[in-house]
């Protein structure tokens, strides 16, 4: 993948694309501490760490904020081929729990891209690689006179 960032900004550097453009006016992620790693050719690797803002009644973190970790992966990949591209849906299965200081990170590939639709899947893991959540997100490539 490209050149790493964890601000956002405009794209200047080789390898930077459409996705770091995109991350650098995405307030809502950048404001939960989601950094952006690297995005690039239909991949992308977000990760943020756990705070206790994020933490349920059970002591673990809410599913919405690691969906939220997902989908940002899965919407920088997608955008990374530059055209302005959205969410037509996503998925998400919970396989364990994340805590309170856990550092998530979300690894998104694009499955298929065919017209202007896409298939991307979105691995959240913590630690060491295990496996918190696997996300399934569908694209839809906006037309020219939407963007």
């Amino acid at each position: 993948m490209g050149a790493a960032s964890t601000g956002g900004g405009t794209a200047e550097a080789a390898g930077r694309n459409a996705a770091y453009d995109m991350f650098a006016a995405d307030v809502a992620s950048r404001g939960l501490g989601i950094e952006l790693v690297d995005a690039a050719d239909g991949a992308a690797v977000a990760r943020m760490r756990v705070t206790g803002a994020m933490v349920n009644g059970h002591a673990i973190a809410h599913g919405g904020f690691v969906f939220l970790l997902a989908d940002t992966a899965f919407a920088l990949a997608c955008n990374s081929h530059g055209p302005a591209t959205v969410a037509a849906g996503g998925e998400i299965t919970f396989v364990r729990p994340a805590r309170e200081g856990d550092l998530l990170t979300a690894h998104a590939t694009e499955r298929t891209r065919y017209g202007r639709s896409g298939i991307y899947d979105v691995t959240v893991t913590r630690g060491a690689g295990e496996v918190v959540a696997e996300f399934r997100g569908r694209s839809r490539t906006l037309p020219p006179t939407a963007r």
